[in-house]
């Protein structure tokens, strides 16, 4: 049996499938130890593979709990990883405060060598200088070291042998550059291979929980690009796991959605933390472009969007007297006030006192919600910017889908997309209360809910496969046409190396090929997929990015990247039917209206084709959903939900 289990900031999912259904159930997470809450799940399950989507990495870098390492780089060019780029992250900022930084110049070495720009040796490696550096690790105490000479994406050979070297005389960990991110820019190249040297101590003691665990067992890590990679791959590339668990909800409302007939998706997921959006316009969207904490990270991560605000976002009143709510978050502990372990006013408190959320059907019943608690929470605040408790509530919300409203407009209307012709597919324990409204503000006409949306994060997790990414910077002209070939040859080469060293079958894989090009002179690039005219391809992005195109202008081929997929066909699924505990009743929400009479559906009492018109609130053991008086929706089959907007 196959289980996937994703942990997230406040719930830790688990989703496997029995006698032909998926099954779903949630625990809460164990922030200070992420490894109880999985071990504590999977007591009772028989179990021979475990898929995992974790937070593990991406926290230790956002709290600064990664490794203390070593940074070697071309003797003078130790302050490349201080200086960055020009960029400034808010230009009008006279005070903006840098980030706080994850090595200290003391731990940058400089080495003497220097490869040419063509990979030409300048300056070769000497056995003496290896030794001085050895020494000068060995004098620090350091065994997690991070390699990124001077155009070593063109020729590694310096790397190599240092690499090997500090192996074997120090067994230390070495993250080389020529490895995680063989691409030129040596900025991004250096702070990506940093941060995987900074975090694999992390993420391998980690796994090695996991693994003493579960000897036997096959354990595969979700990666950033939305497959997955074995604990072994995983321990060395710790970067790859930075976006792990909100990649694997995106996959899945990517294959959920086509099975439908939506290609068009903006993924909304909003969990007790955070919550993630991303465009899907046919197919997984990726960016080179990521930042980590304002750090780039320079490998292919599914495109998605973070923002602060999520069911435990935490609500107060600045100096100014004005209501504010979040990116502070309650987090799994002390949680929301209504938990009963603190008394902080939040969003899923804000859900509660305005009756969108029932104490008593919260987590299945398992879980009591103190509404009092909630009540003199907001209570306090609703004092000091006098409003009434229910009306500070109803502002609390109004906040939290600005600020997430927002983030929707930064993937589909910042970059030429229009959000009307998308359908938001929402998931996350928190994200069925607020879709109406978001649908609504950005004129999004459809919306999609599954039914285990409380947990689509480990559905996504579920039905992965195996993917990995190759790249290397080029730099020719789009017409040396044997270059490219020669090029293209020795990265299919690398792949089937790889595939051969897994003991994979080639046959089982499917291959998709890209290209990064520019006109000759430009600054940065576009991803264009391979074809017979890359010259078209390339100028029908640039005209949908840049409005203009140079038709007689030189092209640059600047990095050619192959990805390897196993393709499995997605066989669909069929989810588990629950005894309902009730069917349906009346209960009474405030709004803008004050306060409504409303029906209260259980979610298992659906049947497909049936329809229904808001106001209403559909529960699930793990999720509620807020249909609004001016929707209506209609139940798919495993009893998915699609909502539309009813025209006035």
């Amino acid at each position: 049996m196959k289980v996937a289990v994703d942990t997230g900031g406040t719930f830790t999912d688990f989703v496997w499938r029995e006698e032909g259904a998926l099954k779903i159930f949630k625990i809460s997470s164990t922030p200070r130890d992420p490894a109880l809450a999985i071990l504590k799940g999977l007591e009772e399950l028989e179990f021979e593979t475990l898929i995992h989507g974790t937070t593990v990495a991406t926290n230790a870098f956002l709290e600064r709990k990664g490794e203390e390492f070593v940074l070697l780089t071309t003797a003078g060019f130790e302050d490349i990883i201080f200086i960055g780029r020009q960029t400034r992250p808010k230009l009008y900022d006279l005070f903006v405060e840098k980030p706080k930084h994850f090595i200290t110049p003391e731990n940058v070495f400089g080495v003497k060598e220097r490869i040419g720009v063509r990979g030409e040796i300048i300056r070769a490696l000497e056995e003496e200088e290896i030794k001085r550096v050895i020494r000068e690790i060995k004098n620090r105490g350091l065994k997690s070291v991070a390699l990124s000479f001077l155009h070593s994406y063109i020729n590694p050979i310096h790397e190599k042998m240092l690499k090997e070297s500090l192996e074997k005389e120090l067994k230390a960990e070495v993250s080389a550059s020529f490895e995680i991110l063989p691409e030129f820019r040596e900025y991004e190249r250096t702070s990506t291979t940093a941060i995987n040297s900074y975090l694999v101590p992390v993420i391998r003691r980690y796994l090695e929980t996991l693994k003493d665990k579960f000897p036997q067992k096959q354990i595969f890590i979700q990666q950033s690009n939305g497959g997955f990679i074995d604990l072994k791959e995983a321990q060395k590339y710790a970067i790859h796991t930075i976006l792990s668990g909100p990649a694997g909800g995106v996959y899945g409302a990517l294959i959920f959605g086509k099975s439908l007939g939506f290609e068009k998706l903006i993924t909304f997921d909003m969990g007790g933390t955070s919550t993630d959006v991303c465009l899907i316009d046919g197919g997984l969207p990726f960016t080179k472009e990521y930042l980590l904490d304002s750090f780039p990270v320079g490998i292919p991560v599914i495109d998605i969007h973070t923002v602060g605000a999520g069911g435990g976002s935490i609500a107060y009143v600045d100096a100014g007297g004005v209501l504010k709510v979040g990116p502070q978050s309650a987090g799994a502990d002390p949680g929301p006030a209504c938990y009963g372990r603190g008394f902080l006013p939040t969003v899923t408190d804000a859900n509660l006192v305005l009756g969108r959320i029932l104490p008593e059907r919260f987590y299945g019943g398992k879980l009591h919600l103190d509404k009092e608690r909630s009540l003199k929470a907001i209570s306090e605040i609703a004092q000091r910017i006098g409003l009434s408790p229910f009306e500070t509530a109803l502002g609390i919300i109004k906040i939290a889908n600005t600020h997430m409203a927002r983030a929707i407009s930064k993937v589909s209307v910042e970059r030429g997309f229009d959000p009307r012709e998308f359908v938001l597919f929402t998931y996350g324990g928190s994200g069925g209360l607020h879709a109406c409204a978001l649908a609504r503000d950005l004129g999004i006409p459809k919306i999609l809910v599954p039914k285990f949306a409380g947990a689509f994060s480990a559905f996504g997790l579920y039905f992965a496969n195996l993917i990995k990414d190759f790249s290397q910077t080029v730099l020719i002209r789009l017409e040396e046409k044997a270059k490219l070939r020669d090029y293209l040859s020795e990265l299919k080469d690398k792949a089937l190396r790889y595939l051969l060293k897994k003991g994979e079958n080639i046959e089982d894989y499917e291959v998709e090929i890209f290209a990064d090009l520019r006109y000759l002179g430009q600054g940065y690039e576009l991803t264009v997929p391979f074809g017979e005219d890359l010259k078209r391809a390339f100028e029908e992005e640039h005209a949908k990015f840049y409005g203009y195109v140079l038709y007689n202008h030189p092209l640059e081929v600047v990095t050619l990247r192959l990805r390897i997929r196993k393709g499995t066909p997605f066989a669909g699924f069929q989810v588990e039917e629950r005894t309902p505990s009730f069917s349906h009743f009346e209960g009474k929400i405030y709004t803008d209206k004050g306060f409504q009479d409303i029906k209260i559906i259980n979610w298992e009492v659906l049947k497909e084709g049936e329809s229904l018109k808001g106001p209403a609130l559909i529960i699930e053991d793990f999720t509620t959903l807020y249909l609004e008086e001016d929707f209506y929706l209609k139940v798919l089959k495993n009893k998915t939900l699609l909502l539309e907007r009813i025209e006035s």
